[in-house]
Protein backbone atom coordinates (compact mmCIF):
# COMPACT_ATOMS: atom_id res chain seq x y z
CA UNK A 1 0.00 0.00 0.00
CA UNK A 2 2.87 2.35 0.79
CA UNK A 3 4.39 1.86 -2.67
CA UNK A 4 1.04 2.72 -4.28
CA UNK A 5 0.84 5.92 -2.22
CA UNK A 6 4.26 7.03 -3.49
CA UNK A 7 3.20 6.25 -7.03
CA UNK A 8 0.01 8.30 -6.61
CA UNK A 9 2.00 11.21 -5.20
CA UNK A 10 4.48 10.91 -8.06
CA UNK A 11 1.67 10.89 -10.62
CA UNK A 12 0.04 13.88 -8.97
CA UNK A 13 3.33 15.76 -9.00
CA UNK A 14 3.91 14.90 -12.67
CA UNK A 15 0.39 16.03 -13.52
CA UNK A 16 0.92 19.35 -11.71
CA UNK A 17 4.20 19.87 -13.56
CA UNK A 18 2.54 19.15 -16.90
CA UNK A 19 -0.28 21.57 -16.13
CA UNK A 20 1.89 24.44 -14.88
CA UNK A 21 4.92 24.28 -17.17
CA UNK A 22 2.98 25.33 -20.30
CA UNK A 23 1.67 28.33 -18.35
CA UNK A 24 5.17 29.29 -17.29
CA UNK A 25 6.44 28.78 -20.82
CA UNK A 26 3.61 30.92 -22.24
CA UNK A 27 4.33 33.72 -19.79
CA UNK A 28 7.99 33.71 -20.81
CA UNK A 29 7.04 33.77 -24.49
CA UNK A 30 4.71 36.73 -23.93
CA UNK A 31 7.40 38.83 -22.26
CA UNK A 32 10.01 37.79 -24.83
CA UNK A 33 8.19 39.35 -27.79
CA UNK A 34 10.67 41.47 -29.71
CA UNK A 35 9.15 44.70 -30.99
CA UNK A 36 9.20 45.19 -34.75
CA UNK A 37 11.77 47.93 -35.40
CA UNK A 38 11.58 47.65 -39.16
CA UNK A 39 11.14 45.60 -42.28
CA UNK A 40 13.93 43.41 -43.63
CA UNK A 41 17.19 45.39 -43.41
CA UNK A 42 15.49 48.76 -42.95
CA UNK A 43 15.19 49.71 -39.29
CA UNK A 44 13.85 52.74 -37.45
CA UNK A 45 16.66 55.05 -36.41
CA UNK A 46 18.85 54.40 -39.46
CA UNK A 47 20.46 57.30 -41.28
CA UNK A 48 18.99 58.60 -44.56
CA UNK A 49 22.03 57.62 -46.66
CA UNK A 50 22.09 54.12 -45.16
CA UNK A 51 18.41 53.56 -46.02
CA UNK A 52 19.00 54.80 -49.59
CA UNK A 53 21.78 52.23 -50.05
CA UNK A 54 19.64 49.41 -48.64
CA UNK A 55 16.70 50.36 -50.90
CA UNK A 56 18.94 50.31 -53.99
CA UNK A 57 19.92 46.70 -53.24
CA UNK A 58 16.56 45.33 -52.07
CA UNK A 59 14.51 43.73 -54.88
CA UNK A 60 11.22 44.40 -53.04
CA UNK A 61 11.66 48.15 -53.65
CA UNK A 62 11.85 49.95 -56.97
CA UNK A 63 13.96 52.80 -55.61
CA UNK A 64 15.33 55.11 -58.31
CA UNK A 65 17.57 57.25 -56.14
CA UNK A 66 17.16 60.93 -55.36
CA UNK A 67 14.10 61.46 -57.61
CA UNK A 68 12.19 59.42 -55.00
CA UNK A 69 13.37 61.71 -52.18
CA UNK A 70 11.52 64.89 -51.24
CA UNK A 71 11.83 67.44 -48.48
CA UNK A 72 8.72 68.04 -46.45
CA UNK A 73 7.64 71.56 -45.52
CA UNK A 74 8.42 70.74 -41.89
CA UNK A 75 11.95 71.59 -40.79
CA UNK A 76 14.48 68.77 -40.94
CA UNK A 77 11.97 66.35 -42.50
CA UNK A 78 12.70 64.13 -45.51
CA UNK A 79 10.52 61.55 -47.23
CA UNK A 80 11.46 58.69 -49.52
CA UNK A 81 8.54 57.41 -51.54
CA UNK A 82 9.02 54.55 -53.97
CA UNK A 83 7.12 51.84 -55.74
CA UNK A 84 7.38 48.33 -54.45
CA UNK A 85 7.66 45.00 -56.16
CA UNK A 86 5.91 41.72 -55.44
CA UNK A 87 3.86 42.09 -52.25
CA UNK A 88 4.58 45.80 -51.72
CA UNK A 89 2.67 48.34 -53.82
CA UNK A 90 4.25 51.49 -52.38
CA UNK A 91 6.63 52.37 -49.59
CA UNK A 92 7.19 55.56 -47.60
CA UNK A 93 10.14 56.25 -45.34
CA UNK A 94 9.99 59.42 -43.28
CA UNK A 95 13.06 60.94 -41.64
CA UNK A 96 13.58 63.58 -38.99
CA UNK A 97 17.08 65.04 -38.71
CA UNK A 98 18.21 62.35 -41.20
CA UNK A 99 17.02 59.48 -38.97
CA UNK A 100 14.24 57.12 -40.04
CA UNK A 101 11.23 57.37 -37.74
CA UNK A 102 8.27 56.18 -39.83
CA UNK A 103 7.97 53.28 -42.28
CA UNK A 104 4.73 52.83 -44.20
CA UNK A 105 4.25 49.84 -46.50
CA UNK A 106 1.16 49.70 -48.70
CA UNK A 107 0.71 46.05 -49.58
CA UNK A 108 -0.63 44.56 -52.80
CA UNK A 109 -4.22 43.49 -52.10
CA UNK A 110 -4.26 41.17 -55.09
CA UNK A 111 -1.56 39.06 -53.39
CA UNK A 112 -2.35 39.49 -49.68
CA UNK A 113 -5.43 40.10 -47.58
CA UNK A 114 -6.04 41.84 -44.27
CA UNK A 115 -7.02 38.69 -42.39
CA UNK A 116 -3.85 36.81 -43.40
CA UNK A 117 -1.69 39.74 -42.33
CA UNK A 118 -3.62 40.15 -39.08
CA UNK A 119 -3.29 36.43 -38.27
CA UNK A 120 0.43 36.47 -39.04
CA UNK A 121 1.12 39.57 -36.94
CA UNK A 122 -1.06 38.36 -34.04
CA UNK A 123 0.79 35.05 -34.07
CA UNK A 124 4.11 36.86 -33.85
CA UNK A 125 3.28 39.82 -31.55
CA UNK A 126 0.22 38.58 -29.65
CA UNK A 127 -3.16 40.26 -29.53
CA UNK A 128 -3.11 43.92 -30.58
CA UNK A 129 -3.35 46.57 -27.88
CA UNK A 130 -6.23 48.16 -29.73
CA UNK A 131 -8.47 46.83 -32.46
CA UNK A 132 -11.03 48.67 -34.56
CA UNK A 133 -12.61 48.18 -37.99
CA UNK A 134 -9.93 50.44 -39.46
CA UNK A 135 -6.78 49.15 -37.75
CA UNK A 136 -5.00 46.88 -35.31
CA UNK A 137 -2.30 48.50 -33.18
CA UNK A 138 0.52 46.93 -31.19
CA UNK A 139 2.24 49.32 -28.77
CA UNK A 140 5.72 48.75 -27.46
CA UNK A 141 7.88 51.13 -25.42
CA UNK A 142 9.80 52.39 -28.43
CA UNK A 143 7.59 51.43 -31.37
CA UNK A 144 3.98 51.77 -32.44
CA UNK A 145 3.23 49.08 -35.01
CA UNK A 146 -0.07 48.93 -36.89
CA UNK A 147 -1.95 47.11 -39.60
CA UNK A 148 -4.44 49.42 -41.25
CA UNK A 149 -7.16 49.01 -43.81
CA UNK A 150 -7.24 48.60 -46.69
CA UNK A 151 -3.79 46.93 -46.34
CA UNK A 152 -1.00 49.05 -44.88
CA UNK A 153 1.66 48.31 -42.28
CA UNK A 154 3.16 51.17 -40.26
CA UNK A 155 6.17 51.34 -37.97
CA UNK A 156 6.52 54.53 -35.91
CA UNK A 157 9.35 55.45 -33.55
CA UNK A 158 7.37 56.56 -30.48
CA UNK A 159 10.07 58.79 -29.02
CA UNK A 160 10.60 60.87 -32.14
CA UNK A 161 6.89 61.02 -32.92
CA UNK A 162 5.93 62.14 -29.41
CA UNK A 163 8.73 64.72 -29.36
CA UNK A 164 7.54 66.17 -32.70
CA UNK A 165 3.93 66.11 -31.51
CA UNK A 166 4.86 67.93 -28.30
CA UNK A 167 6.85 70.54 -30.26
CA UNK A 168 3.87 70.97 -32.58
CA UNK A 169 1.61 71.58 -29.60
CA UNK A 170 4.04 74.12 -28.17
CA UNK A 171 4.15 75.96 -31.52
CA UNK A 172 0.35 75.82 -31.72
CA UNK A 173 0.06 77.21 -28.17
CA UNK A 174 2.50 79.99 -29.08
CA UNK A 175 0.45 80.83 -32.21
CA UNK A 176 -2.75 80.89 -30.14
CA UNK A 177 -1.15 83.16 -27.55
CA UNK A 178 0.19 85.44 -30.26
CA UNK A 179 -3.24 85.58 -31.90
CA UNK A 180 -4.94 86.38 -28.60
CA UNK A 181 -2.41 89.12 -27.87
CA UNK A 182 -2.96 90.56 -31.34
CA UNK A 183 -6.75 90.51 -30.94
CA UNK A 184 -6.49 92.29 -27.56
CA UNK A 185 -5.11 95.29 -29.36
CA UNK A 186 -8.47 96.07 -30.99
Amino acid sequence: MKARSITSKTLLLELLIILFIPGISFAQTESAVTPPYGFRNIQLGQQLEEVKEILKKDPLFNYRGDPDVSFLPLPKQTLIECQGNSYISRAYFQFHEDKLYIIILSLDQSKLDYYTMFSTLSGKYGDPDSLSPSDAVWRFDEVRFSLERPLTVKYIDNRVFEDLRDKGRAEEDLRDLSRKNFLKQF
